[in-house]
């Protein structure tokens, strides 16, 4: 492997690893073919229809409603639930924009919260003490695919009757108890985004478990018509009935999604394998130089999303990404604290999250993929292995 130098004679060494290269399973060529000669790539085809019963029967039976992005599902749940100015949405300040964007675009206020230091989830010890009489909602995001601690948070919200809705774009076919993760709250959000164990680019679903907000979402989700009630033979003629936008995908992206949910069991061995192999081949090098591992409690099943390391400090952490990228290994951080952001310290100016702050600025995440080679995976391990931690 030859290195060369950049413009401004910097060492630029081929990338022979990536951070991510999307699942890729044996239908998805030959069902988006089928797609594509079908007729119809317009939204709700038959590749939309079969998604969604198929996601539904693996979640409660809950009303799945395919979506264009993980985001506008997270929006449409905002939608759903009528947030406006003057709420409040408890919020981890650990993940990404969308989680917030979704309530800030209608207006509300987030209320951010710190981590626990195990599983990176929302500290449920502190949603109590952040409740005030605007709390509209709280966000549980499955970090890595490893449940936050439900049992407490349905119950602290219960309490209060306050909706919880998940943020659960890693975490299909993750469980808690049992329990399928995007099966607790009122409803959850899915994405299938590139860098997620099932896409298909750009990609999301709503999963809706009271049924109190299916109809409505029906209708937000198809510009704010009746349109679907038409073709169920419901209305004579569909017109503009409420609020809306356009959230439907286009069913030549459902046919590539299709073909990965339907290899599910294949997409989880192939992940679990490389997981595994990652934390047995990493035990040592990380016990010896006081890295943390991923963290997955006895009462979760993770869908082994992403593979991350929290390094004992920043400088180790960026030495370590520097390293790896010399060897042509992509290895990347994570989310930055939404509190301290530009954006985060506008409207929320007064929040503190001591822990997300200090393990963002240590977390990174390996190459991590399900078509992952076996001999790239020992590739990782070794070169992270040769890396020296300073004391």
């Amino acid at each position: 492997m030859s290195a060369s130098k950049d413009a401004g004679g910097t060492v630029s060494v081929p990338l022979r690893i990536p951070f991510n290269r999307p699942t890729h399973t044996r239908l998805v060529d030959h069902y988006v073919a089928q797609s594509l000669h079908s007729g119809h790539i317009s939204g709700d085809g038959d590749f939309t229809r079969r998604c969604q019963e198929l996601l539904s029967g693996l979640l409660s039976d809950a009303t799945i409603l395919l979506t264009t992005s993980g985001t506008h599902a997270l929006e449409l749940m905002a939608l759903l639930l009528d947030i406006g100015p003057g709420d409040e949405v408890i919020v981890p300040s650990f993940t990404f924009s969308s989680t917030v964007n979704a309530f800030a675009l209608r207006g509300a206020t987030p209320v951010f919260i710190d981590i626990r230091r195990d599983t990176l989830n929302l500290d449920e010890s502190q949603l109590e003490a952040l409740i005030t009489p605007s709390t509209r909602a709280i966000v549980p995001v499955h970090y890595a695919g490893v449940a936050c601690e439900m049992g407490p948070i349905l119950d602290i919200a219960n309490n209060h009757d306050i909706a919880v809705v998940e943020d659960n774009a890693h975490g299909l076919f993750g469980a808690y108890r049992g329990q399928a993760l995007g099966t607790f709250g009122v409803m959850a959000a899915q994405s299938f985004h590139e860098t997620k164990n099932f896409s298909c680019g750009e990609g999301g679903a709503i999963v809706i478990n009271d049924p109190r907000y299916v109809d409505r979402a029906e209708i937000i989700r198809e510009k704010g018509t009746n349109r679907r009630n038409f073709f169920r033979g419901l209305v004579d003629k569909y017109t503009w009935v409420d609020i809306g936008s356009s959230y439907l995908p286009s069913d030549l992206l459902a046919a590539m999604l299709l073909a990965q949910l339907e290899d599910r069991e294949w997409v989880w061995e192939h992940r679990s394998t490389v997981w595994n192999r990652y934390a047995e081949g990493l035990a040592d090098w990380s016990r010896l130089n006081n890295v943390a591992l991923p963290f997955v409690p006895e009462h979760c099943q993770t869908p082994y999303h992403l593979f991350h390391m929290v390094m004992p400090s920043a400088q180790s952490r960026d030495a370590l990404i520097a390293h790896l990228r010399a060897e042509g290994i992509l290895a990347v951080f994570h989310y930055q604290p939404l509190h301290l952001s530009p954006y985060g310290q506008r409207i929320q100016p007064v929040s503190s999250c001591p822990v997300t702050e200090e393990i963002s600025e240590r977390l990174i995440r390996l190459p991590f993929y399900t078509n992952m080679d076996p001999v790239d995976t020992e590739a990782v391990i070794e070169s992270v292995c040769a890396f020296a931690v300073e004391p």
